[in-house]
């Protein structure tokens, strides 16, 4: 393949998030978002964001960032904006080429152009996924419903009693939102969920303590019961989930989170009640599991996530074993005869996506030049299996391909020589080595070795404690803080240390 060819696959046939109101086919937000993931770890791995930009940013300030870094970046040349892929079909020579056929449609013209390889890159929170089947009754209620994709924001609900059916980040959001102007707010839950604060241990955002190369670990190396147990401690530090209504069924699952600050302040203050699932809806109200009843409603909002789907492509292609995601590292279609298609963010972890993203689309972009070999079908369908084992001890059912953050991200780093080498970092740069570490897994680690290198990143990791607090100092007292190591290491440890002592003590 040549290199312009390259530049040809990379070219991005782009539909932007809305924020103004929903459309058809586009992902679509509310006014009120912000970024649950800070700006240290969730920006592009050789671009850090500006010393002055808040850690968790209104989506504006994130579109701004965007912009600016295609600019920088000479990006915008390869874009075509307001441009919809229609169809996306292997070539009749595909067998010997690899090469696809792409429809597109700008201004009712359709134009249709050759590709040597393909990244989708449409993310998976554009198609909403409204259960109505799964309620009794709906069809009689005579207010009004609709998705929080269609939730802008909370005006229209001034006065209004409202059920917000899902816990998740966006129905916790507009939960919280509502609370200010609506008369009654009911969040309705069917399995529950932890509620974690974006600041964290000391004030600091919480990714930046707690996706930690140490800490990763630490969860994989302990005894499940142990991992468990701590996991369980920590995700109630801030408060007791039992006593909110909140605790997840299953609290040892390691399914994400809801970020929100003020939910617990807001239940507390009587302005969100959680309640279960609901059993019926009647005319103006809803029944719920527990036979309670919440009357006369004027608004439901169901918070209850998307479906992705590829209407451009065939769906066998990506859904290739019992009308499941079947995806290797959750990116390339196992039984493709040619490598030459990949899916770009579908996975899901507890890291940033930018970075992920980035990531993958680095080892696509090695794969689509041959620079890079994919394992063979059966070993790629094999770990799949593997992998597909470890999610659900792990994280549960769910549709989404979730996995862990640190793991995944070494995964696909080892396979374009992007990993980190630890040990050699200790030996050779010991500074370097301890905040890589035993500090925030930050997406500058993936460009301090090998291919696409940045010189900056060094630097980048040994000065991202100082990004984090200035925006916060805007009145300076004293002298800034930043983390001990050594500190946590201990205060970490200390629980096995015990352990061990009892057991030695015993036995």
């Amino acid at each position: 393949m040549k290199w312009q060819d390259l530049i040809q696959v990379l070219r991005l046939l782009v539909s932007c998030v809305s924020p103004d109101h929903a459309e058809e086919g586009r992902a679509s937000i509310y006014q009120s978002v912000f970024t649950n993931s800070s700006k240290e770890m969730m920006c592009f791995p050789d671009f850090p964001y500006p010393d002055d930009y808040p850690n968790y940013m209104h989506h504006s300030k994130l579109q701004e960032y965007i912009k600016t870094f295609a600019q920088k970046k000479n990006l915008l040349r390869y874009i075509q904006f307001e441009t919809l892929v229609s169809s996306i079909k292997k070539c009749p020579s595909f067998l010997v080429t690899g090469q696809w056929e792409v429809v597109s449609e700008k201004d009712g013209k359709q134009e249709s152009t050759i590709f040597d390889a393909i990244m989708i890159c449409s993310g998976h929170h554009v198609y909403p996924n409204l259960p109505t089947d799964s309620f009794p009754g709906l069809h009689q209620f005579q207010g009004h419903y609709l998705h929080s994709r269609d939730y802008k924001d909370p005006d229209a609900f001034k006065g209004k009693k409202v059920l917000v059916i899902g816990l998740g980040n966006s129905g916790s959001d507009i939960a919280v939102e509502l609370s200010r102007l609506a008369t009654q707010v009911v969040i309705s839950t069917r399995s529950g969920s932890w509620v974690m604060s974006r600041v964290w241990d000391n004030g600091y955002p919480w990714d930046m303590v707690y996706v930690t190369r140490f800490a990763s670990f630490l969860r994989n190396a302990l005894p499940s019961f142990v991992s468990d147990w701590l996991y369980v401690k920590k995700m109630n530090t801030w408060f007791k989930h039992e006593n909110f209504g909140l605790m997840p069924l299953n609290g040892s699952l390691r399914k994400e989170p809801v970020f929100n600050d003020e939910l617990p302040s807001r239940i507390l203050c009587g302005t969100v009640s959680i309640k279960p699932n609901v059993k019926e809806f009647t005319e103006t109200s809803a029944v719920f599991e527990d036979g309670t009843v919440f009357e006369a409603i004027d608004s439901i909002i169901f918070a209850t996530g998307y479906d992705y789907a590829y209407p451009f492509l065939d769906d066998s292609i990506i859904k290739s074993r019992n009308n499941e995601v079947t995806l290797f590292k959750g990116i390339f279609p196992p039984l493709m005869e040619k490598p030459t298609l990949a899916v770009i963010g579908l996975v899901q972890s507890l890291g940033a996506a930018i970075p992920t993203a980035d990531l993958q689309a680095r080892w696509a972009a090695k794969v689509f030049a041959n620079s890079c070999t994919l394992p063979t079908t059966n070993e790629m369908m094999d770990d799949i299996d593997e992998k597909m084992g470890k999610k659900l001890k792990w994280f549960g059912q769910s549709q989404t391909l979730q996995t862990d953050y640190i793991t995944y991200m070494d995964e696909l780093g080892s396979f374009i020589g992007a990993k980190p080498n630890i040990p050699w970092l200790f030996l050779t740069d010991p500074q370097l080595a301890l905040e890589v570490y035993f500090g925030p897994c930050s997406p500058y680690q993936f460009r301090l070795m090998g291919p696409g290198k940045w010189d900056g990143a060094r630097n980048a990791i040994l000065t991202q404690w100082d990004r984090t607090v200035k925006p916060t100092r805007m009145r300076a007292v004293g002298k800034a803080q930043r983390p001990q190591h050594f500190y946590n290491l201990l205060r970490i440890l200390s629980f096995p240390v015990l352990l061990l002592a009892v057991w030695l003590t015993f036995y």
